[in-house]
């Protein structure tokens, strides 16, 4: 009879934890997976490892064109305008994110 094994971790303040090593294993996670959940009526929760998700094949033509264009036609390709940089880091170059402060009710 095959052996249940049983593990635990802790949840941070911002509700984030460590997969403990033999999950990880079981699972043959990497670093970046993603985990899938599936909550069961009586409660019990099931964490697998999510499938990765099919390529857009209208994004990868999109890709694949742009692509052969520069490889192509090399000579069309431009800096960018150092207008548009200063409009970008006008708009966005104060803002301060703290990564390590918890997360606001709305964003959880």
């Amino acid at each position: 009879m095959a052996t249940t094994l049983e593990v635990e971790s802790t949840l941070t303040d911002r509700y984030q934890t460590t997969v403990p090593e033999t999950v990880r294993r079981a699972l043959r996670l990497s670093k970046r997976d993603k985990l899938h959940y599936t909550i069961r009526p009586s409660g019990e929760v099931v964490l697998t490892r999510a499938e990765a998700p099919e390529d857009d094949p209208v994004l990868g033509q999109f890709l694949g064109f742009l692509a052969r264009d520069i490889a192509s036609h090399p000579e069309r390709l431009q800096a960018v305008d150092a207008n548009l940089v200063a409009r970008i880091h006008a708009l966005v170059g104060s803002v301060e994110v703290d990564l390590d402060a918890p997360l606001s009710t709305d964003d959880e």
